[in-house]
């Protein structure tokens, strides 16, 4: 048993309402700066659609994460030893500009300075790489505009093996609903961009399982930017270095919550400690696809089991962390309620970063008629979702239909028993029979309840102490790195 540590995140998209104040936020702080402008450590998606860069979860094209070989070995899709050496000076699995953006900005000045004349001035847009007048046709989030269109929508990747019929029936659901995909680093437990980085400039930090790039060693070669399933790895055209998302690790190290987090309009954030034993997890990334969510929730650890508590102490992680881990809110999501499941597990990178899936609205449409709401038929109608069960299920579960629908019945039923208390509307005896066919029980709805509707932000945010004093790396002061790249290592800095 080798015991690690993990400051891990749920995101709730039940209420996320696609306000993108967490990208705001972040792009403020961290990407403000020249060669960083296309870039957005958090983003936002419209679902269906395609996503930033263009199509990133088809991994025919761009390789990432692991496979699974013949002699059940994993291996990275994007390179092998001597592949991973020829691509050093030629990788088709890039993306490339056109698969992001090119990033803009307006001639504000021309409002102010243009001559007089009879019309009135305009801010032309201008291309932050080459500074001439450009026509806009791409942005981080271009689906958004014409969200459920089939213009965008239907070259989503998660569509594959969907029938003809369950396209055609997505498209006429998404005329009155669609979701909101927030999406950062997934801090993953086996990442293929550490594994990928012929320079050794990736790192999982000890002490918090945070995914680094030592700006001191990174070459430039992307390899990481390829061998990143999620694409959340980004090259600086102006430094020649390659950036990702820290998770805000000096707001961590104060006690505060990452900026994205701390923006978030709808409360959708979550951020805990799991521990995790490193002894499986190359076994569990083994398991066939259908098994794979169940196989990462057995490497997350018991907080309270003595055994684990032994372990982790023996690989130093303090009284502090292991506090912090039995409350931790992710831990409550992920394991114990198993609500929360993780995005495109098939690519076996074990992403630390978990979803509470959509449920349909409480009122809405099928067809020309209201949907029916009515208890005796409340499962049923989780085959009329927004979304199909079986779209979710490819984003969140690798397939398995049966782990996003035990999710969903077990936050319908939380959603019966709370109107049965509140309104009163609803059965008594009916909504206690929906609560046991999904596997939850009136106290165990109070405290998904509790900790989904009306939490603090310190239930939300369940902060230990890091330490500062192990930390392999450390900072410049926050004002000097603003507008540098943020995380330049200082003379002297090290492991205490």
């Amino acid at each position: 048993m080798d015991i690690r540590a993990q400051v891990s995140m749920v995101f709730h998209l039940d209420k996320c309402i696609g306000c993108h104040t967490c990208s705001i936020a972040c792009k403020n702080i961290w990407t403000d700066r020249p060669g960083a402008e296309y870039m957005w450590w958090n983003n936002v998606e419209t679902k269906p659609g395609t996503g930033f860069p263009h199509r990133w979860e088809d991994q025919e094209r761009y390789k990432g994460g692991w496979k699974l070989t013949g002699s059940k070995s994993l291996q990275l899709k994007s390179q092998s030893k001597l592949s991973g050496l020829l691509k050093l000076f030629y990788n088709p699995n890039q993306p490339g500009l056109e698969d992001y953006y090119e990033p803009w900005t307006y001639e504000y000045e021309n409002l102010f300075d243009a001559p007089e004349g009879d019309d009135q001035p305009t801010a032309r847009p201008v291309s932050q790489i080459t500074g001439e007048e450009m026509k806009i046709e791409a942005g981080p989030n271009w689906d958004d505009d014409l969200s459920g269109s089939p213009l965008y929508a239907a070259n989503d990747v998660n569509y594959d093996g969907l029938t003809p019929e369950e396209r055609q029936q997505l498209f006429e659901i998404q005329r009155v609903a669609f979701m909101y995909l927030p999406r950062i680093c997934n801090h993953c437990a086996n990442p293929s961009c550490v594994a990928s980085c012929p320079s050794g400039a990736l790192y999982k930090r000890g002490e918090d399982g945070i995914v680094l790039i030592n700006q001191d060693v990174c070459r430039g070669w992307r390899a990481c930017v390829s061998a990143c399933p999620y694409k959340k790895i980004y090259y600086n055209w102006v430094t020649g270095k390659s950036e990702k998302c820290i998770l805000c690790y000096p707001r961590l190290e104060t006690g505060q919550a990452p900026a994205c987090f701390h923006s978030c309009v709808g409360r959708i954030r979550y951020l805990g400690v799991l521990l995790y034993d490193a002894d499986r997890i190359e076994t569990a990334m083994k398991t066939a696809d259908p098994l794979l969510v169940e196989a990462q929730r057995d490497v997350i650890c018991d907080p309270n089991d003595e055994n684990v508590i032994a372990s982790a102490r023996a690989n130093g992680i303090s009284d502090e962390f292991l506090e912090a881990a039995r409350k931790s809110p992710v831990y409550k999501y992920v394991v114990k309620w198993k609500l929360a499941l993780p995005l495109h597990i098939e690519y076996r990178t074990m992403p630390m970063l978990f979803y509470v899936p959509p449920l349909l609205p409480v009122m809405g449409k099928d067809g020309d008629q209201p949907y029916d709401h009515a208890d005796q038929t409340m499962f049923s109608s989780l085959d009329k979702a927004r979304l199909s069960i079986k779209y979710m299920a490819r984003l969140f579960s690798a397939g398995n239909e049966a782990v996003v629908t035990a999710a969903l019945r077990k936050l319908m039923a939380v959603r019966y028993y709370k109107r049965m208390q509140d309104v009163g509307d609803v059965d008594d005896d009916n909504v206690r029979r929906i609560m046991r066919e999904a596997g939850t029980t009136p106290e165990e709805a109070e405290e998904i309840y509790s900790l989904t509707a009306i939490p603090t932000v310190h239930k939300r945010y369940v902060l230990p102490p890091l330490q500062r004093e192990e930390a392999i790396s450390s900072l410049c002061d926050v004002q000097d790195c603003k507008g540098s790249c943020g995380y330049i290592k200082q003379a002297g800095a090290g492991r205490a």
